[in-house]
């Protein structure tokens, strides 16, 4: 029996031109954007700059955008998820997709995620890095060391098998990519971000997305969700709420969200949304698993195709 999970990709997936042969359809989601926000982010979606769309609070919109775009095809074509999942960003257009936020509260919260990630702590102050070859536990331990010592440092992406991306203060990211090159690290490698997200550095910005979140209607999830904080399944808006709230500051616990997924049956992930990191990262936890990325009408056409002999 086919079992079948949405996911959504986070920063960092986000291109000029995203979403473009989509919208020929489904241009109405880029109107929709547009008339929340008060500014044409459909014109950055499409025009760029490049350097204007990856700034945090453009670019989450503008990837729960084309995300919810891709989702509502899917479901149009009679291809339904029976779990949603999202990579930090990624989650709340898993929320979209389960009909716990509206598209336009997604839109409108993630846009004020993102102001509130960018003021929480000054450019330059914070950075993250990919530490690739140790495991999550080896990790730990050198950055809860040099936390100790002064300098916050922790986990924030546990993505799959020996790949940890870290973040926290500049100093305690370079201290620890030197200590866990020191421990057996094969590389460690500076990532072009504008925050340290996932560290507790962003606890003020905690704050203010929480009073965000009580202004928006949650309600129960229509497709259950496996949060990034503790890679459960949740169905309750109330957990949901909490939940996004602690992941500002806490570890994105991918690899374990995608086993959930994995022991409860799923067997087909569908990547909605641009790139294919996702996808590299499902088969590298799993190699068995069937992965199909979906971000233009070639990729949807295949979807849809190979949907037909999926057995329900």
């Amino acid at each position: 029996m086919t079992k079948i999970a949405f996911v959504f990709p986070g920063q960092g997936s986000q291109s000029v031109g995203m979403g473009q042969e989509l919208a020929e359809k489904s241009g109405h989601y880029f109107e929709r954007a547009n008339e929340v926000l008060g500014f044409s982010l459909s014109n950055l979606i499409l025009e760029g700059p490049g350097e204007e769309l990856t700034v945090t609070y453009n670019a989450q919109p503008a990837l729960l955008t084309v995300g919810s775009m891709i989702a509502s095809r899917l479901v149009e074509e009679g291809i339904t998820p029976d779990y949603t999942a999202g990579h930090s960003l990624g989650e709340y257009t898993a929320l979209v997709a389960s009909g716990v936020l509206s598209f336009e509260d997604g839109v409108s919260a993630v846009h004020k995620r993102g102001l509130y990630m960018n003021e929480a702590v000054p450019a330059g102050v914070g950075s993250m890095a990919a530490i690739l070859g140790l495991d999550g536990e080896a990790v730990t331990k050198v950055t809860d060391s040099i936390t100790a010592n002064g300098d916050a440092v922790q986990p924030a992406n546990l993505n799959c098998p020996g790949q940890i991306v870290i973040s926290g203060t500049k100093a305690g990211v370079e201290k620890a990519c030197v200590e866990l090159k020191e421990a057996g690290a094969r590389r460690a490698i500076p990532l072009d971000v504008s925050g340290p997200f996932h560290s507790s550095l962003m606890k003020p910005a905690a704050q203010k997305l929480n009073d965000t979140l009580g202004e928006i209607v949650m309600r129960d999830a229509d497709i259950p969700l496996i949060a990034n904080v503790n890679a459960s399944i949740v169905e309750k808006s109330e957990e949901i709420k909490g939940l996004l709230v602690e992941q500002l500051y806490s570890p994105v616990l991918w690899e374990d969200s995608v086993r959930t997924m994995l022991d409860n049956g799923v067997t087909h992930f569908i990547e909605c949304g641009p790139g294919k990191v996702l996808s590299g990262l499902i088969k590298k936890i799993d190699r068995s698993a069937t992965v199909l990325p979906v971000y233009d009408e070639e990729s949807l056409e295949a979807v849809i195709e190979a949907s037909k002999g999926w057995s329900k």
